[in-house]
């Protein structure tokens, strides 16, 4: 583990230890690039030895033989990013060879930064860029950043936390959200993190009502501003972290209530905006960092990079203010190191270790190319494709007759012109009926195993087919209804496009057919539990 302690300061490094550090790390970029794109994550990144994928069924290799639409979930790397990744990793040996594998570093992650501006559209807006290894890593982030902002006394409150990740529980009040960080570093999970757990409680608002439900949109608008106000009223300033979009597609809280928080607590609520997976238009993103809220993204869902690549998006009017009063955060030296904040930040960047993590470098490597290529294609095309795979995607569940789709959310008509052709559904959950109940959370686990592993009995058994991982539905219970979820990612708008109609029109159907087959095996593996419980 790193010493909190510390003193980071390069001038202050030997250089003996400088050079030890650099050939370790050019020893490390020589690894094989799979093995790279595996590195500096998370423990769900680890790779089975008997299956050869991680926990969500991925691999770090193209595997263009699984039908795969969980871009809500995780997607294995395409070929296409795979290549990025290694010509990235190439143009990085021969600039580590010439200037030192540190220097090289840090220079092709604050290009990579303005990369991921300009596919954002963010270049005229104003933005600075922090990267992490994950949503969760940048939600710590969030909180130093907001402390800094309002002071050490804070109450973080979560709405739709329980469409959030698992370690917002943690990291909502500044505590270790797992037994290892993505350094490396060993922690105690739920024990508080120096530097930003001082002085910090939160408050979990849930999406879903008891039963299962959706709560009405005033309802937990409502929700929202109680607990600003007693937060409040107790003497804490807040920092409310918002939903767009939930693992199900649903936002929270509404606009409207966003309007009355500015004006009713203009100086004591940082709206952080958890947009990790990255179903809003790009418009609609500017308008969060106009607004001055921090952004929270990653190139691993919608946009389909591989899992665990994460960012906080940071409004440029709070970039100087933040780099000039940060306080220090030791424990947080155990999660983020000096290349992931904006080298004009040269305060704030001091406090951090220098730590080259490949694997978080070119798993955004491979997001950025896919968002690349999203955006390359026509906006027509985009709408067009998107709106035909949802309407044949809803036809599909619709025809089955286990399967029940989820309502989606319905939104203004304004939406549409932030959201662009993001203002429609892309994620579609669905209960599994048997036996006239709707199967619960531990057995739609099983189903999503056993979805992502070849059967022996057919063709349909015979494929893998990765869909969304399960989300409970509801809180009451204490086996839980569950949902799974069939959602259109960034690949399959920009794998569909072709300048001819009729190819571009072939690839959609032929995509819809790979839905087909996935709820095809579905009814198998319903067919199995009469004959043998699913293992």
């Amino acid at each position: 583990m790193l010493n909190a302690g510390a003193r980071f300061d390069a001038r202050e490094e030997s250089i003996p230890e400088a050079r030890s550090r650099s050939a370790s790390a050019m020893r490390e970029l020589f690894l094989p690039l799979d093995r790279l794109l595996c590195c500096g994550g998370d423990p769900r990144l680890n790779i089975d030895p008997a299956s050869g994928v991680n926990s969500y069924g991925c691999q770090p290799l193209p595997c263009p033989d699984t039908l795969s639409f969980a871009s809500s979930t995780a997607t294995s790397i395409s070929q296409r990013a795979y290549d990025r990744a290694a010509n990235a990793r190439q143009s990085l040996m021969r600039s580590a060879i010439a200037i030192g594998a540190d220097a090289a570093f840090d220079a092709r992650i604050e290009t990579m930064r303005d990369e991921l501006k300009a596919c954002l559209g963010l270049t005229r807006t104003g933005a600075d860029v922090v990267f992490s290894p994950s949503g969760t890593d940048a939600q710590l982030q969030a909180l130093l950043l907001a402390r800094s902002l309002l002071g050490p006394a804070l109450t973080t409150v979560v709405v739709a936390a329980d469409q959030t990740g698992s370690g917002t529980v943690f990291t909502a009040r500044g505590a270790h959200f797992g037994a290892a960080t993505a350094n490396g570093s060993s922690v105690r999970k739920g024990e508080p993190i120096a530097g930003i757990a001082h002085s910090v409680t939160s408050v979990a608002l849930p999406l879903l009502d008891a039963a299962g439900g959706f709560r009405p949109q005033a309802e937990t608008d409502q929700q929202v501003l109680d607990a600003i106000e007693r937060s409040v009223a107790g003497g804490t300033r807040v920092v409310l972290q918002i939903m767009d979009s939930s693992k199900l597609g649903w936002r929270a809280p509404s606009d409207k209530c966003l309007d009355e928080i500015a004006t009713r607590w203009p100086d004591q609520v940082q709206v952080v905006v958890d947009a990790c997976q990255m179903r809003l238009g790009r418009a609609r993103l500017r308008k969060y960092l106009d607004r001055g809220y921090l952004v929270i993204v990653t190139g691993s869902k919608f946009f389909t990079g591989p899992p665990f690549s994460g960012a906080l998006l940071v409004p440029a009017s709070l970039g100087k203010a933040l780099d000039r009063t940060t306080e220090a955060a030791p424990g947080l030296c155990e999660y983020s190191s000096r290349s992931d904040w904006p080298m004009h930040w040269q305060h704030l960047r001091s406090r951090f270790p220098v730590r080259t993590n490949f694997g978080q470098w070119l798993r955004w490597e491979a997001a950025i190319e896919e968002i690349r290529a999203y955006y390359a294609v026509p906006d027509a095309f985009r709408l067009q494709a998107l709106t035909a795979f949802g309407n044949g995607v809803q036809r599909i569940i619709a025809s089955s007759p286990s399967l029940q789709l989820l309502p989606p959310q319905q939104r203004l008509e304004a939406d549409s012109l932030d959201d662009e052709e993001l203002a429609q559904p892309t994620i579609f959950p669905f209960a599994i009926r048997h036996r006239d109940r709707n199967l619960s959370f531990d057995d739609c686990r099983k189903f999503y195993r056993a979805l992502s592993e070849p059967g022996d009995a057919g063709e349909i058994a015979a494929k893998v087919c990765l869909i969304g991982q399960p989300v409970a539905l509801g809180h009451g219970d204490r086996h839980p209804a569950a949902a799974l979820r069939i959602s259109a990612g960034a690949r399959l708008v920009s794998e569909a496009w072709s300048p001819r109609e009729d190819v571009a029109r072939g690839n959609l159907q032929r995509e819809l057919g790979h839905v087909g087959t996935i709820v095809a095996k579905i009814e198998w593996l319903l067919g199995q539990i009469d004959d043998r419980p699913l293992a």
